[in-house]
């Protein structure tokens, strides 16, 4: 699964990685957790767009704005065809840029050693993405999504059995092309990203607690 990771590369280098035409400021993060608003990548070609969303999709026919179960990740085996998920895959895909992301390993001591992960150059990258609008019976609105995860690569499979999906910059135009609704070529894309253009280390504990939110938070301890 995915359930922190970090966004701190500056404004700049977002536009010209995404080619956006439209931007927001944002604050440096080093540990995005769910339920958070999080940087999102929508649109076409010269008309993507950096918006917020909640980090948790709600389904468009959810009854309430909390569900009774996670959806901060959705499987890429089954996003095209889980009732929750299969909607927005067909029409409501989305990227999540990223430049890294904590997974947890069982430790001797019995608790969890976090590990950070990232790409050898330390770029900004972007996780495929879902999302979703959703409307309450008093008219209140959420916009929100889900990051796909897929089989960890061999990098990561000591560490954890399952990683985000992290797209080639080739493939985001396929990816938020909204007339692109063929699951075969969709699917294709959610693939384990090359182990040996990622590295990974171990950090801090403090980063399990979601109100630690600096620079420490990705600093080697080994």
């Amino acid at each position: 699964m995915c359930g922190r990771y970090t966004l701190h590369a500056s404004l700049e280098q977002l536009a010209a990685h995404f080619h956006l035409s439209q931007t927001q400021e944002l604050t440096p993060r080093f540990n995005i957790a769910p339920s958070q608003a999080v940087p999102a990548v929508r649109g076409e070609s010269s008309q993507r767009e950096l918006t917020m969303l909640r980090w948790g999709l709600i389904p468009h026919w959810a009854k309430e704005e909390k569900t009774s179960y996670s959806m901060i990740n959705a499987r890429a085996e089954t996003v095209a065809t889980k009732p929750a998920f299969r909607g927005a895959f067909r029409h409501r895909r989305c990227l999540i840029p990223a430049d890294g992301f904590y997974e947890w390993k069982p430790a001797t001591d019995g608790a969890k050693q976090p590990y950070y992960i990232r790409r050898r150059n330390g770029e900004v990258f972007a996780f495929a993405g879902l999302w979703e609008h959703w409307e309450g019976e008093t008219g209140k609105c959420i916009d929100s999504c889900t990051i796909i995860v897929t089989d960890a690569n061999k990098l990561i499979q000591p560490i954890h059995d399952r990683m985000p999906v992290i797209l080639e910059p080739a493939d985001y135009e396929a990816w938020l092309n909204p007339k692109n609704q063929a699951a075969n070529t969709l699917t294709a894309l959610l693939k384990p990203y090359p182990p040996e253009s990622m590295e990974a280390y171990p950090v801090s504990r403090r980063v399990n607690r979601p109100t630690n939110d600096d620079p420490e938070c990705i600093v080697s301890i080994s």
